[in-house]
């Protein structure tokens, strides 16, 4: 990977990123990136034809009756097929239409897809995503980019010149923090920005589950070790980020909007492999727990872990100096004593309903600033547990510990240990 230049410190790099943020209407490239007709078909392909990307792929048709899946691209010919067919037999079969000659296999299916597209939908491991989405953007392609958006600090940086890129391009760049877009959480969220529960004092947030799928095959039952990690993503860090990045990223961004997106100080915690000890869990941890400081000595508390056979909770409380946010309950107690009794909203479609109409007011969605920042702050609480170290914004940005290999081939891959605090150094 070739990443982007990186700002030398905390305030550089707010000032950037929030100049990445702003549109300014005369410096917006329109063109064919505008869809302001219903009748201007938009041409959809997919990267990543897991189960996550066949999903995402599902919802982007149905978010919008003139799209149609035209490619389709994946490392796997059984994956991609296999999500084909249950494309095929969903609801929007009609306009599922990838012939054999755009599905593409191997390592650069995705420009192969990205090619002949006008958004695509990037839902491979997350250490491929700075790659996959700087390619979109240099060819002018709207694009889905599911969470987490890297895996390392390079991958972070690459991602935010991606951003800026999409930016000047007036390109759509969608988060799949899906959080972001329920509507419970939303209304529940404003009001704590407004101030109804006081100054924040505290957070707490929690992704405490059985894990996910077990490794589906053994090293013997490949031809590479290439192949070995591919089929068996979730386990090695340079692929997934380790499950503080990949999962409960979704709560470290709940940490994250609530500060209004501001990066913490500096971070400490712990982490390891008690119960995922088998090696055929790869290097990554089953648990981690991690303490954020923010400026006005407000305290960010993060625990996950990956437990067959305990209790699981996911839960987010914000504790405020009048009162407290029960995030996922979408209730506040205190003086403004609050619960929300709106409707409810499938979240993951509509994060696919407002970008399609994004692209059709001629408005694209470009929120891949705060997708950088909550991927970081993940990484930096990883880059804690790893090392036994206290990891400050600065360091997390700045570091240059590349995870992910410079070139792609069926044959051998990273092959690290497991992390050891003490021994592991920040790099």
């Amino acid at each position: 990977m070739n990443p982007a230049p990186t700002a030398s410190n905390r305030r550089t790099f707010l000032m950037h990123t929030a100049t990445a943020a702003t549109v300014a209407a005369a410096s917006l490239e329109i063109g064919r990136n505008a869809y302001a007709g219903a009748s201007d078909q938009i041409k959809v392909g997919l990267v990543g034809c897991g189960g996550r990307g066949t999903g995402a792929a599902e919802q982007a048709l149905t978010a919008d009756s003139n799209s149609k899946l035209v490619a389709m691209g994946d490392v796997f010919a059984d994956r991609l097929n296999s999500s084909l067919e249950t494309l095929k037999s969903s609801p929007v079969t009609a306009r599922v239409d990838v012939p054999a000659d755009r599905r593409f296999v191997g390592f650069d299916a995705y420009q192969h897809v990205i090619d002949q597209v006008d958004l695509v939908v990037l839902a491979t491991p997350p250490g491929f995503r700075p790659i996959h989405a700087a390619y979109a953007v240099s060819k002018g392609i709207h694009s889905f980019v599911e969470k987490p958006i890297a895996t390392d600090a390079p991958g972070v940086r690459s991602f935010l010149a991606t951003v800026e890129e999409a930016r000047k391009k007036n390109l759509a760049l969608v988060s799949g923090l899906c959080w972001r877009y329920h509507n419970p959480r939303r209304e529940t969220m404003k009001r704590v920005k407004d101030g109804e529960i006081g100054p924040i004092v505290a957070i707490e947030t929690t992704y405490d589950s059985g894990g996910v799928w077990d490794p589906p095959v053994t090293r013997e039952q490949v031809g590479s070790e290439m192949e070995y990690q591919l089929r068996n993503w979730y386990y090695y860090d340079w692929l997934c980020g380790d499950h503080i990045v990949e999962q409960a990223v979704h709560a470290i961004d709940t940490m994250a909007w609530a500060m209004g997106d501001e990066p913490p100080i500096r971070c400490f915690g712990s982490g390891g492999r008690q119960v995922r000890t088998d090696p055929k869990y790869g290097n990554i941890y089953d648990h981690f727990s991690i303490v954020y400081e923010y400026p006005n000595d407000v305290r960010g508390y993060h625990n996950c872990r990956h437990w067959k056979g305990t209790d699981t909770q996911v839960k987010d409380f914000i504790l405020g100096a009048k009162g407290m946010c029960d995030v996922f309950g979408h209730k506040l107690t205190g003086p403004n004593k609050w619960r929300y009794r709106g409707p409810n909203n499938n979240m993951y479609q509509t994060e696919h309903d407002e970008m399609f109409a994004s692209l059709r007011s001629g408005k694209p969605i470009n929120n891949g600033i705060y997708a950088a920042r909550s991927t970081l702050l993940a990484i930096m609480g990883r880059m804690a547990a790893y090392t036994g170290s206290a990891i400050t914004w600065e360091m997390a940005l700045n570091s240059k510990e590349n995870l992910v290999p410079e070139k792609f081939a069926w044959g051998d891959a990273p092959r690290r240990g497991i992390p050891k605090p003490g021994e592991t150094k920040y790099v």
